[in-house]
């Protein structure tokens, strides 16, 4: 098992502030931290992303079935220009959107490519109108299917005899954390973008567009027509409103590290697909009209019957599988309120109470991936918890490491 990852640094944490002075240094998650300069005003400037797309320094970073290109386990494997431009043609980012949308053909399958934004600490990288400078990065579908089939093979047959490989699996938390991080978001998006090759609202095919983060209803599609104009669609609800567009969608989901009132135990739960020993924070969906402190008390009592009182954010963290942000909080649990009652929600395998002590330890040699190996002081019987990739972890490292402070005992 590779090592685990350092995490990213917060920004400017060396400078000093008086948010840092009364609250602490920030906190930054696994998938988060990415060096990249989104520049997502120049989404919709096709000179700016056609320049990008050919120049030298830029990079591609492929995907065949949402699994990402590696060269191992803890490193990306990127592609230039050269390697895809059969699968994209010489230049997607020819015309504008406008002129795109008109001549819209939706039997015409066109490789979702996604611009990812600038890394503007490579000084040989792109410049564009003085300002916006940096190696551009993309990524790009490259699963073989329909017209593009052929050519998707041939290159992903090339790449592996490189020793380049996708890697197959889910979580990929070996990865350093800029490349984890513009991994989140190169999934993020793509897997958007497949889920929704249709308007909600009428059916239709839609149209990528916006650099890959917006789609849209095109009123018009050749591939409906007896001639080569395009013909008109049907009326849609999504073209009466201020713009025809859908976003990519991000399910924000609370995560939650529960201390008692008397600040000396924390909650813990076992999920039933979690082994025997295994426990973690407890987290749950944020609900319509709900605010983040609601969804950590309802989730809490739902789960496991305790009942939180005051509920303080402590860090998020951005979760590719598929589309998450997973807001992290801290809750302290009601005088009277700590009796867990597992019969509201049979979510979860089994919750209860330990010890800041016992946290402590294992944290210190009791981590590790489901269905991975704790460290090597782990004795058989002792808690395991999740690995410093996951804000389970920090949450817990806080609530036992001093982040409560005042009257708290932990």
């Amino acid at each position: 098992m590779p090592p685990q990852p350092a995490l990213p640094e917060p920004a400017h944490a060396e400078l000093d502030s008086m948010l840092s002075r009364k609250f602490g240094k920030e906190v930054a998650n696994y998938f988060s931290g990415s060096p990249l300069n989104r520049v997502s005003f120049l989404r919709t400037d096709h000179a700016f992303l056609s320049q990008a797309l050919k120049h030298p320094s830029t990079s591609f970073l492929l995907f065949n079935d949402l699994n990402p290109l590696v060269k191992s386990p803890t490193q990306l494997g990127y592609s230039i220009y050269k390697d895809v431009q059969p699968l994209i043609g010489e230049d997607p980012f020819k015309k504008s959107e406008e002129d795109l949308i008109k001549e819209y053909n939706s039997s015409t399958y066109i490789p979702q490519l996604i611009f990812l934004g600038l890394d503007d600490r490579n000084k040989e990288g792109f410049v564009y109108k003085d300002h916006y400078k940096g190696a551009p990065y993309f990524a790009l579908d490259v699963t073989p299917k329909e017209s593009v089939t052929a050519a998707a093979e041939s290159l992903i047959s090339s790449l592996e005899s490189k020793g380049l490989e996708f890697s197959k699996g889910r979580m990929h938390l070996s990865l350093p954390p800029e490349e984890a991080a513009i991994y989140a978001a190169a999934r993020h998006v793509l897997d958007w973008n497949s889920r929704n090759p249709f308007c909600a609202a009428c059916g239709h095919k839609t149209f990528s567009v916006n650099g890959g983060f917006k789609r849209t209803c095109p009123p018009a599609d050749i591939a409906e027509s007896i001639d080569t104009t395009s013909a008109p669609r049907p009326p849609c609800a999504t073209r009466t409103g201020i713009s025809n567009l859908s976003f990519p969608r991000t399910d924000p989901t609370v995560i939650m590290a529960v201390v008692s009132h008397d600040g000396s135990k924390v909650l813990l739960g076992r999920g039933k697909r979690f082994p025997p020993l295994w426990y973690s924070t407890l987290a749950g969906f944020l609900e319509p009209a709900e605010s983040v402190e609601e969804a950590v008390r309802r989730e809490v009592w739902e789960e496991s019957g305790v009942h939180v009182g005051r509920v303080v954010v402590h860090s998020t963290q951005p979760w590719p599988y598929p589309a998450n942000l997973m807001i992290g909080a801290i809750g302290q649990a009601i005088p009277g309120g700590e009796d867990i009652h597992l019969g509201h929600d049979a979510e979860l395998a089994d919750a209860k109470w330990y010890t800041a002590d016992e946290v402590r330890e294992a944290l210190r040699i009791g981590t590790s991936g489901i269905g991975e190996d704790a460290g090597p002081q782990y004795k058989e019987g002792g808690l395991r918890l999740p690995p410093g990739t996951a804000i389970a972890n920090q949450l817990l490292s806080a609530v036992v490491g001093g982040f409560l402070g005042g009257e708290a005992k932990i």
